[in-house]
């Protein structure tokens, strides 16, 4: 449905809380990698280990933290915090109660990994362009993240583990520290590319829709019209305009004041919202009156829907804030077929249309002959 009310939508402090934590993650992420520039161990390794471990997790924890967040979906934050303390426990545990560097570096592989695929999977939904490219393009990241931890396990798991060390001679150690910066890197870039898109999407929303009510503004529906223009003079698929008017608006406003002038506009939207198809476009027109723009829409369609809109605002709008208004609308309504396909002919065609219904006496709908 081509309408869309501001609430309940994230808000971007919420979404730059989530950037903030994708920021601190980066610098907790890095540090653990460190410990591959050293070619012996070092005094107080065993305490680097596990706090480079848990660095690491806290980084993991705080990208899946940040990605509902930034998602505005629900933050699991006790599951993150279990996550982090899993491997801190487990490396604690390999490294002073029971010491296995290679048990040690599997379980950390997969239960790290398993914190990669999470992140992967937040990202890997469905969502609208453009921001689906960026979702996508970071979850296939995370994805790949997984993969080569797992990757790394299952090669330590076969290779002979008594030989297995972090300062040990093979390529394992440090083709992983190469692979995961690199993806990583990645990340940070698909981040950027999220909020960008986010960023854009906020600023459009902004200026196509009307602050009160969450319809779309006039500049938006003509611009929409001329697209759907376009589409019916190649398709020869007529479309139908209707414009609605609420009866004594100006007396409302002058009686009842006007933050329930607003609570009828803001419940007017509601109900037109509930009434159209998906397909649809529905606008706020200027004041109190409104346009639907109905694609493959015949002036006959078009009556019934407006003949429904109608009853359905007249029987909810008997009161609003305490205040008994028995508010009603005056519909117009006008096709392709009998007004052409240019639209300020068609809106033309409908305000003639309205008026009519004004002036048989209002709370009624008049199509264009």
């Amino acid at each position: 449905m081509s309408f869309l009310s501001f609430e309940g939508s994230v808000s971007l402090e919420a979404r730059c809380s989530g950037v903030c934590k994708k920021a601190l993650l980066i610098t907790l992420v890095s540090v653990p990698g460190l410990a591959y520039f050293f070619s012996f161990p070092v005094p107080g390794v065993k305490v680097a280990i596990v706090s480079g471990a848990t660095l690491l997790a806290i980084g993991i924890a705080l990208q899946f933290t940040g990605i509902q967040s930034f998602k505005g979906a629900r933050v699991h934050n006790r599951l993150a915090v279990a996550f982090v303390a899993v491997i801190a426990l487990q490396t604690f545990w390999f490294e002073f109660i029971q010491p296995d560097i290679a048990i040690r570096s599997i379980a950390n592989s997969m239960v790290l990994a398993s914190g990669y695929a999470a992140c992967a999977y937040a990202l890997l939904i469905r969502v609208q362009q453009p921001l689906r490219t960026a979702y996508w393009f970071t979850g296939l990241l995370f994805a790949l993240l997984a993969a080569v931890l797992l990757a790394r396990a299952v090669m330590i798991w076969h290779s002979h583990l008594d030989s297995y060390g972090l300062y040990a001679n093979i390529p394992l150690n440090p083709l992983t520290f190469l692979i995961v910066c690199m993806l990583q890197a990645g990340v940070t870039f698909g981040f950027l590319l999220m909020l960008n898109y986010q960023l854009v999407a906020e600023i459009q929303k902004v200026a196509s829709r009307d602050t009160l009510t969450g319809a779309f503004n006039r500049r938006r529906l003509e611009e929409e019209s001329t697209r759907l223009q376009s589409r019916c003079k190649r398709t020869g698929d007529t479309f139908a305009v209707m414009l609605i008017d609420i009866d004594q608006f100006k007396h409302i406003n002058d009686n009842y004041g006007h933050p329930v002038g607003d609570e009828v506009l803001r419940n007017l939207a509601a109900i037109a919202q509930a009434s159209i198809r998906t397909e649809d476009y529905f606008a706020r027109y200027g004041g109190d009156e409104f346009c639907i723009l109905l694609p493959s829409t015949s002036v006959e369609e078009a009556f019934g829907l407006a003949e429904r809109l109608r009853l359905s605002y007249a029987t909810r709008m008997r009161s609003v804030a305490g205040f008994t208004l028995d508010s009603t609308v005056s519909i117009g309504v006008a096709d392709s077929s009998l007004c052409g396909m240019d639209f300020q002919d068609m809106i033309a065609a409908a305000d003639a249309a309205l008026y009519e219904a004004k002036q048989a006496g209002r709370n009624r709908v008049k199509a264009h002959a």
